[in-house]
């Protein structure tokens, strides 16, 4: 290979510079959520990338002086094809494997053992040719990693007709990998007739194809692990807020009940009723109303700090345990906190990706218990969810004393229906 001119070496130079960023990107992702999925990701990276710049000829500028021509060889016409197999392996577990489609699973499990078995092959011919026999070695390496490429984009073509969302992105991805390795071999081969804007397309393709890789493999591993999360989700808690509701709220609340009367205190129970909760329904599509209970769920929470009981009792209502000691104005403080909190307005997306605002009409209502280890919990939150209600002015009820008075009042729980 002729040695590369100075704009040549800035070409590739900038096309390792934007691998290597790249490759710390997925390291970092893999570092913080430590899955097979990332280390999966890094794995990808690493080998392809190197495959990429063994064969731009960057390399072979400084290091072919270091190593005898048998291994230089051996890399060159192994590498490639190596790299082929670990990403359609790799591309086939992405698109859900043989669970999802046994043809998508055969193209890239059978695809990727025959090209390790060819690269295998490859590199024993390799170090074994002479130089002139490695040349045209070269253009059966290059055939094999375009039926690599090819058979990438075949199978994600059929995962995105399946209707695989994530996969139509791919395959665009795929259809650069085609262009990346024609471009990279045109190179390795030097082919006449090619100059310096070829290898600048080439990498500029090559950093954008390892770019949209990296990020539809870190889509799919979010939602491989929000599948995760709601397959171990606890029995009672709400899908969409993970808040315990239902039996497990109640268990929660007796707990918080029973630990500050142990501790002689007394427990304030809070019931946000958002009574608005389906008001954008109609104009912003159903579905809505679950990113209003997940931010309100997640103000809350932050409001209400890790020591208080957080649950959700139905869609509307929101109920907050606040246990404490004998000094009211910290549970006064946490309630105007939560009431504050849970009112700002908030912005959601509805159908067509178009943006709305929504207003909460918030009614809070609060019963203290003096005595908390005598009391039911259905029977307290029936008696908060009831204050809220009334507090409502929209209902045109009559309202109930100021938070300060109404805090004062002693509570007995209220008899069941």
């Amino acid at each position: 290979m002729a040695p590369m001119s100075t704009a040549e070496i800035a070409v590739w130079s900038a096309m390792l510079g934007g691998l290597l960023t790249l490759a710390a990107l997925a390291i970092t992702d893999a570092m913080i959520n430590f899955k097979r999925g990332g280390l999966r990701n890094v794995a990808f990276v690493l080998i392809a990338g190197a495959a990429c710049v063994v064969m731009s000829g960057l390399l072979s500028e400084f290091v072919n002086d270091f190593f005898p021509v048998w291994f230089v060889q051996g890399v060159k016409g192994s590498l490639g094809p190596a790299a082929g197999a670990v990403a359609l392996y790799y591309l086939g577990i992405w698109l859900g494997g043989n669970r999802e489609d046994r043809t998508v699973h055969a193209m890239t499990a059978w695809g990727a053992l025959v090209l390790g078995l060819a690269s295998a092959a490859l590199l024993v011919v390799a170090v074994r040719s002479t130089p002139e026999e490695f040349a045209t070695l070269l253009y059966l390496t290059f055939l094999v990693n375009f039926t690599a490429a090819v058979l990438g984009l075949g199978a994600t073509l059929r995962a995105a007709a399946l209707g695989d969302p994530l996969a139509r992105w791919m395959a665009m991805a795929c259809v650069g990998l085609v262009l990346m390795v024609v471009g990279i071999y045109l190179k390795a081969l030097a082919v006449p007739g090619f100059g310096i804007g070829t290898w600048i397309a080439t990498a500029i393709i090559t950093v954008l194809y390892f770019l949209t890789c990296i990020v539809l493999v870190m889509l799919r591993n979010r939602e491989q692990r929000e599948l995760t999360r709601l397959a171990s989700l606890k029995v009672g808690a709400d899908a969409a807020t993970g808040l315990p509701t239902g039996s497990m709220l109640l268990s929660e609340v007796e707990h918080a009940f029973w630990r500050a009367a142990r501790l002689r205190g007394e427990c304030t129970l809070v019931c946000l009723n958002v009574g608005n909760l389906y008001e954008l329904s109609t104009m912003a599509g159903h579905g809505v109303e679950q990113q209003i209970q997940v931010a309100t769920a997640a103000r809350i929470r932050r409001a209400a700090g890790f020591r208080c009981v957080v649950g959700l009792y139905q869609p509307r209502c929101f109920v907050v345990v606040i246990s404490a000691d004998k000094r009211r104005e910290l549970v006064q403080e946490t309630v105007q906190r939560l009431r504050a909190t849970a009112a700002r307005r908030l912005m959601v997306t509805g159908r067509d990706q178009l943006r709305h605002e929504f207003a909460p009409q918030l009614s809070v209502g609060v019963v203290t218990l003096k005595n908390p280890g005598r009391a039911s919990p259905l029977e307290v939150i029936h008696e908060a969810e009831r204050r809220a209600l009334i507090s409502d002015s929209r209902n045109g009820a009559p309202t109930l004393p100021p938070l300060a008075v109404q805090d004062a009042i002693p509570t007995e729980p209220s008899p069941l229906a």
